[in-house]
């Protein structure tokens, strides 16, 4: 029998961590698949993902993924590069996963059960596509398509980075 040498065993067990590591990922990824759906389709941040349309409601978007369950009901996935927020989903981002979730139901004529907001983190949630989701999303909706009633308190330290500034009438800069 030859002897090992301590390069030997060292490279030994770093390849057997190796291993371990990818096949962790691996589960790690089969576990979220199973959760969540098989990947239908993909935007990185390039266009490239199926532009969902509702002339109803006069929205449109594409979400970051698109997962197809296994009865086939297809679920929208929203990334956000930030850290999982402390006291839950910001309204704003449960709004947008709706928004998806309207669409999706348009676009293929059955609902989606929930949408998921994935964040920078590794932390999600599920937005559940119920009544009160909804609800809340059109009530959001026609709230935009009303006038614009000048309750805005504008302030320089926010009206400075704001990326509709230029065309504001209630711009403090």
């Amino acid at each position: 029998m030859v002897p090992v040498t301590d390069i030997e065993a060292l490279a030994l067990v770093l390849g057997g961590a190796a291993v371990l590591v990818l096949a962790g990922r691996a589960l790690s990824l089969r576990h979220r698949e199973a959760r969540n759906g098989a990947l239908v389709s993909v935007d990185e941040r390039s266009g490239s993902g199926p532009l969902l349309r509702s002339n109803q409601y006069r929205i449109s978007g594409r979400p970051d993924e698109l997962r197809r369950l296994p009865d086939g009901r297809l679920v929208p996935i929203e990334f956000k590069s930030r850290k999982s927020p402390r006291y839950g989903v910001p309204r704003s981002h449960r709004i947008q996963v709706a928004a998806y979730c309207l669409l999706v139901e348009e676009a293929t004529g059955t609902a989606p059960p929930f949408g998921v907001v994935r964040y920078g983190d590794g932390g999600e949630a599920r937005i559940p596509w119920d009544r009160a989701t909804r609800d809340e999303l059109l009530d959001v909706r026609a709230a935009i398509g009303r006038p614009y009633d000048g309750r805005a308190t504008p302030s320089v330290a926010r009206c400075t980075h704001c990326p509709w500034r230029d065309g504001c009438d209630a711009r403090a800069v």
